[in-house]
């Protein structure tokens, strides 16, 4: 329980103090937000500067004012009632909530079933590359990985773009779901908008697995290798035990152990989205609200998509070290017996 609760502990302390080193370099960023207010209702509107920002000035009451400091035990208040702000220029006056509780299932739904995918697929991959290490075919593959490994997923997705959306038209260029989708959803076809959406993530999705696939199958391979060459897996085979059970429960088991950690890692910035491969599709999740915010100057909006992160990050490791204590009881203990 002690051990429990000192994890605990550290979590909140590390979000408390990431939440507070990012709103002090968010802070020391030379960003009005009213004249940030201002010069898009000059953009949108065309109408005079001076006009712009009066308007502004009158429109925003919400944009906080007073020293750094007042601001950062405002927000900090407000932060631990749910409350993050109003955004100022890309939905102004809207709750930062309400707008990343919008955003937050998207990019769940696209990097959360590329993740599942690809770890998945990769792990299955690593360990028989492990049975097959120093073969031809092994070999092969970690060529082919560690390439699709280096090259960026926003590249990939600007191919998997031009070819299977513009070209071929067989996937739609962006969006999360279209007219179609949403009439089906109005006229109760569950199934009709629920296969419209899939139809619009499957790019974003591909993006992802495509490029990530190699590295949890490289990971899992060095793993796996580690293990075979244990002790308790020649004991193992001398006692006659079946092959499937050496392979599920000694071999995978003890493989997967080790990139436990990644993959919870993973989840957690799983909620960030990808920026740039949503602003390619423009896939309005956590990644494109998060571009849009930094280049409207939306400083709440990017605060709050920045907390979104942090904590997703650190709760999925206090679950981390929670499960990681349960499957190896020597880590609750500080090492080995």
């Amino acid at each position: 329980m002690h051990w429990l609760v000192r994890r605990a502990l550290i979590s909140f302390a590390t979000i408390f103090a990431a939440i507070t080193i990012t709103f002090f370099i968010a802070e020391a960023e030379p960003i009005d937000p009213i004249r940030a207010l201002a010069s898009q209702m000059v953009y949108q509107y065309h109408i005079p500067w001076s006009e712009a920002y009066s308007i502004a000035r009158a429109a925003a009451p919400f944009i906080p004012r007073g020293n750094p400091v007042e601001q950062y035990f405002h927000y900090i208040i407000n932060f631990f009632q749910g409350k993050l702000g109003l955004s100022i220029t890309v939905a102004t006056g809207v709750p930062v909530t309400e707008i990343l509780a919008k955003a937050i299932p998207w990019t769940v739904l696209v990097v959360g079933t590329a993740l599942l995918i690809s770890f998945g697929v990769g792990v299955l991959i690593g360990m028989a590359m492990a049975y097959v290490h120093g073969s031809k075919l092994d070999s092969a593959l970690i060529v082919v990985f560690s390439v699709l490994r280096s090259i960026p997923n926003y590249i990939i997705a600007l191919v998997l773009l031009i070819y299977l959306a513009f070209q071929l038209r067989i996937f739609p260029t962006g969006g999360t779901y279209d007219l179609a989708g949403l009439e089906a959803l109005k006229h109760g076809n569950i199934l009709g908008y629920i296969a419209d959406v899939l139809w619009h993530a499957t790019l974003p999705i591909l993006s992802w697995v495509i490029t990530s696939v190699g590295w949890w199958a490289l990971v899992m391979r060095g793993s796996t290798i580690s293990v075979l060459g244990e002790d308790f897996i020649t004991y193992a085979k001398a006692r006659g035990l079946p092959s499937s059970r050496i392979t599920t429960v000694y071999i995978g088991k003890n493989a997967l152990l080790p990139i436990f950690t990644l993959l919870m890692i993973s989840i957690g910035f799983m909620f960030g989205g990808s920026v740039i491969i949503e602003k390619i599709f423009n896939y309005q999740g956590m990644g494109w609200y998060l571009y849009q915010a930094v280049m409207n100057k939306d400083i709440f909006l990017m605060m709050g998509a920045f907390d979104v992160i942090i904590i997703a990050v650190i709760v999925s490791l206090f679950i981390a070290d929670i499960a990681y204590g349960l499957l190896d009881p020597r880590v609750r203990r500080g090492g080995p017996a």
